[in-house]
């Protein structure tokens, strides 16, 4: 019997790496951010001057660049090239360079093997624009998160406020949200869609708690069960 594979897909602040992270201590299986993976790259690109836009400028990264996952003390660490970027890759710039450098289908073909290989030896729970349709196809749990785009942005502006690292109004960060939304959702390499068979829940009316009881519930439901 395969590990048990849990997919989770949706939009851009929509909490499904909120969610993923309660599953993962939860049941006490990996959680892989395969989004941190796609702005890892994109730091790369932003650093180095590049257009992350430019398919040829950005691919030519891949051969001399490493991105890994570490853990420590529970904590998820993304590793580039050695330096770990876990804060960096935080901001608008690199959340939307993500989104151009997702799209280029060297890049997917690269990371998608990568999460694969992952996945097929360990319990994984993975959150991300594509898990449940091309990353992880026959998992046993697809769920696709979602909320209002005004709702993702008023939770983005209070976490951004918080930390001290607000440089825009909440009508801004509505409208980044809503291009990412077309970009993710009108790519051609992998779109952002629901799959066939995941379920989908509503999130801008749940607290976090809710939201993750619900998803609990589901994988319950589906015959596993906490602490596996």
């Amino acid at each position: 019997m395969k590990p048990l594979q849990i997919g989770i897909d949706g939009p851009s602040g929509a909490g499904k790496s909120t969610m993923a992270k309660i599953l993962s201590k939860r049941l006490g299986i990996m959680y892989l951010d395969t989004g941190a993976m796609y702005r890892a790259l994109a730091l790369k690109a932003i650093r180095a001057g590049i257009d992350t836009h430019d398919r040829e400028k950005v691919s030519s990264l891949l051969s001399d660049t490493d991105i890994s996952i570490e853990y420590e003390n529970g904590s998820q660490k993304v590793i580039l090239d050695g330096e770990d970027v876990s804060d960096k890759i935080r901001t608008d710039e690199v959340s939307m360079g993500a989104s151009a450098v997702s799209a280029i289908p060297e890049v997917r073909v690269k990371l998608v093997e990568l999460q694969q290989k992952i996945a097929s030896d360990n319990p994984v729970v993975m959150d991300g624009r594509d898990i449940g349709t091309h990353v992880l196809p026959d998992a046993q749990v697809k769920i696709f998160l979602t909320a209002s785009a005004k709702e993702r942005a008023l939770r983005r502006y209070r976490e951004q406020k918080k930390k001290g690292i607000l440089s825009k109004s909440l009508e801004e960060l509505e409208k980044e949200i809503e291009i990412r939304d077309y970009n993710d959702s009108n790519r051609a390499q992998s779109p952002l869609r629901q799959a066939d068979d995941a379920i989908l829940l509503d999130t801008s009316n749940l607290t976090i708690e809710e939201s993750a009881e619900k998803i609990l519930g589901i994988v319950r439901a589906k015959g596993f069960s906490d602490a596996l």
